[in-house]
């Protein structure tokens, strides 16, 4: 864990585009927790998995607020808000800050499935994300 800590500060910070990829860095440091080799088409997978929510709510997944199309803006399911396009394709300033991705795995996560969501997942979703073409 302090390894991958170590890693997301070197690629954290205001300026933090992760070239070549929607999350390289961040990548390297799933992996070198021992996560990958990482799959566009699980990330898509789970992007779909829908997740009892309980309390008589319906099923969550990322579709639910997101979109079946990352390229294309989702509203959250309980405020309406507007969410803008995930997939860099179609919004590149998106997913440019290692910090701000971590903060909303941890929040995404736990709400949409109940739990954190693991390296792996993670990877996965970056590799989807960056893969996406509408």
């Amino acid at each position: 864990m302090k390894r991958f800590a170590l890693l997301l500060t070197a690629v954290a910070g205001p300026a933090a585009a992760l070239a070549g990829g929607v999350a390289d860095g961040l990548q390297a440091a799933y992996r070198s927790g021992g996560a990958g080799p990482f799959s566009a088409t699980a990330g898509a997978d789970a992007w779909q998995r829908q997740v009892p929510a309980g309390n008589g709510e319906p099923a969550r997944s990322c579709v639910t607020c997101h979109g079946a199309d990352p390229s294309a803006p989702g509203r959250h399911a309980r405020t309406g808000k507007l969410i803008e396009p995930l997939a860099p394709a179609a919004n590149p300033t998106r997913l440019v800050d290692a910090e701000t991705i971590e903060k909303w795995f941890r929040r995404n996560c736990e709400w949409t499935w109940g739990r954190a969501c693991t390296p792996q997942e993670k990877g996965d979703f970056l590799s989807y994300l960056d893969s996406y073409r509408p």
